[in-house]
């Protein structure tokens, strides 16, 4: 096994009033891929959220490559894809400045070599969009569009991927193009957290599942379809949407 990337240690949030996590216990080892399944509300994307720190934590711990999140600073090392609807809403900007932010943490001073340009247009390559590079992201439809934001995750070379909801609302193409993509980054070593309302194409890269249920982890292990669907509880009528939240620009995380 490998060591761990992400160490969830009985991690409780809240919102409001309503507990959402309820001790969440959760390790994501070097290399793997761990898919969060769940029913709407079952804290799939507070979880993800809590990683990288946009949700507070009521109790519990967190590390990040070994390190308590209130001190991990690295954040080059983690690339995140929000959900799009909230990440692209209102966003005046071309393709290649959009995934431009991502490599930005690369940068010495904010002033991009050489070596940057190169990531950025490696990372449009890798998601098929090098051809839209000079497009505005309004012109984009929603599978595109997703396929920019995960361009603007993998430019600066993360070791951690975290998505939320990747596949939701994308047309069948640009699935295809995104299971093609993280086959890829997986492959050559990266470690990826993801949120999803379905396995579909991405099944056969996941190595675990975790089901969340009212906050609660109800099932870590095979995915569900490997273990029947209907041993698994609280995993009917997945919906895509699990908690909004605002699409941060972090220095370093720059999602």
């Amino acid at each position: 096994m490998g060591e761990p990337v992400i160490a969830m240690r009985q991690v409780r949030a809240d919102l409001g009033a309503r507990p959402v996590l309820r001790g969440i216990d959760l390790t994501v080892r070097r290399g793997e891929v761990v898919a969060l399944l769940g029913a709407n509300g079952s804290g799939k994307s507070t979880a993800v959220r809590g990683v990288i720190g946009q949700v507070p934590l009521a109790g519990g711990t967190i590390e990040l490559f070994g390190t308590p999140l209130r001190r991990f600073r690295d954040w080059v090392r983690v690339g995140y894809v929000p959900q799009r609807t909230t990440a692209t809403a209102g966003v005046p900007a071309t393709v290649t400045e959009i995934v431009s932010a991502g490599r930005l943490a690369r940068t010495r001073f904010g002033l991009f070599r050489k070596a940057d340009r190169r990531a950025v247009r490696h990372a449009l390559e890798l998601v098929g969009m090098a051809d839209r590079a000079k497009d505005s992201a309004f012109a984009l439809s929603g599978g595109q569009q997703q396929r920019v934001l995960i361009a603007r995750a993998l430019a600066a070379a993360p070791e951690l991927l975290i998505m939320d909801e990747p596949m939701a609302g994308v047309d069948l193409a640009s699935q295809e193009v995104l299971a093609r993509t993280l086959e890829q980054q997986v492959a050559a070593g990266t470690t990826v957290l993801l949120v999803l309302h379905e396995l579909g194409p991405l099944e056969p890269l996941i190595d675990r599942a975790v089901v969340l249920r009212d906050g609660c982890v109800l099932h870590d292990g095979p995915p569900p379809k490997a273990v029947g669907q209907h041993a698994l509880p609280g995993h009917d009528h997945v919906h895509p949407h699990d908690a909004a939240g605002a699409d941060p620009i972090r220095t370093g995380l720059l999602s």
